[in-house]
């Protein structure tokens, strides 16, 4: 007998989302079902390793994206709901990869999969929720849906190996990190909503807003979590405050409070994202150096420029339920206290 994972309260609300959260909660409930069943296993480890990651508090937005573009478009089918699975499952996936590649020790406050299980365990792990998501893209039997969606894991892989490139690279520019988050993260909002509006038979001009719509919102939510984690404040991130820094990540703040610094300020965000040497007291100090060059709100203003773009994508759909739920959702991810 396998073990089975169970979701337990691991499944949160989408904070001020609630439009979205009440729009597909009954879909959602088929969604987690699903995942449940996906997830068993006779090799234990399996849904024990998932497990970890599925109760660390994750907010399921981009499966209720599928969910939600699918209503969008009055699809009546229950294919989306298998397509949400397959979202979650990718998602699941990209991020135990992450870990490994990334080195992180934490995630959402707990111990990521990789320091309690291994490298090894958590790719394979991840290769597997892959290979169950791509199962279920095929039961759904929709051609366009397996492209677009395999399309997207292609570019997520794609963006991890841009990501390596920069790693530890303050000379990277903001075209190449923005290059970076619109393959590892965009993409995939972007497949998510797309297909909801496949799944429904809609025409290429309404599967192409959606498209729009995803990744938009999706390089908004990407540069909010960038800015917040300098934000010098607590904050239910699904991360700790500082967790890119620690790991010498590149991200918006730090490219342009780079640029924007004068040599002593470069000579310490070489010392830290580029040499790896983290002193006590270096994150407040990059925090105060990212407040005094404006590079948080800078970050911030380029999130809502996105967002307003992921808005002005919805405009071609008549108002609805859904609609107006999507559109909360930018405002949410835009303007998330968190």
């Amino acid at each position: 007998m396998g073990v089975v994972v169970e979701l337990g309260k691991a499944r949160k609300a989408v904070g001020s989302a609630s439009a979205l959260t009440t729009l597909v909660e009954e879909d959602m409930g088929r969604v987690n079902a699903i995942i449940i069943e996906r997830a068993r296993s006779h090799v234990d480890l399996i849904p024990e390793l998932a497990r970890h990651l599925i109760d660390s508090g994750g907010k399921r937005l981009r499966p209720m994206l599928t969910l939600a573009s699918a209503k969008l478009c009055d699809y009546t089918g229950s294919g989306h709901v298998h397509l949400a699975a397959s979202v979650e499952f990718m998602h699941t996936a990209t991020l135990l990869h992450d870990d490994v590649v990334d080195e992180s020790e934490l995630r959402r406050g707990k111990k990521t999969a990789r320091m309690l299980w291994g490298n090894e365990a958590s790719v394979l792990v991840g290769d597997y929720l892959l290979g169950q998501a791509f199962k279920m893209m095929v039961d759904v039997g929709s051609l366009d849906a397996l492209r677009i969606l395999s399309n997207a894991a292609a570019t997520i892989a794609e963006g991890e190996v841009m990501q390596l490139i920069t790693a530890n690279n303050t000379a990277t520019t903001q075209d190449e990190y923005l290059a970076v988050i619109n393959c590892k993260t965009a993409a995939l909002f972007a497949a998510a909503c797309e297909v909801g509006g496949t799944i429904a038979d809609r025409p290429k001009s309404e599967t192409a807003a959606l498209r729009a719509y995803g990744r938009n919102l999706g390089l908004a939510f990407q540069l909010i979590d960038d800015a917040l984690d300098y934000s010098g404040q607590q904050a239910d991130l699904g991360k700790s405050i500082g967790d890119d820094f620690r790991e010498g990540k590149i991200t918006l703040p730090t490219v342009l409070s780079y640029r924007w610094g004068n040599e002593a300020e470069r000579d310490f965000w070489r010392r830290t994202l580029q040499d790896g040497d983290i002193q006590d007291g270096d994150l407040e100090h990059a925090i105060s150096l990212i407040e005094r060059r404006g590079a948080g709100e800078a970050t911030v203003e380029r999130a809502r420029d996105y967002g307003a773009i992921a808005r002005d994508a919805l405009a071609i759909f008549p108002d609805s339920d859904a609609k107006e739920a999507m559109l909360e959702t930018v405002d949410f991810c835009v303007s998330r206290a968190y």
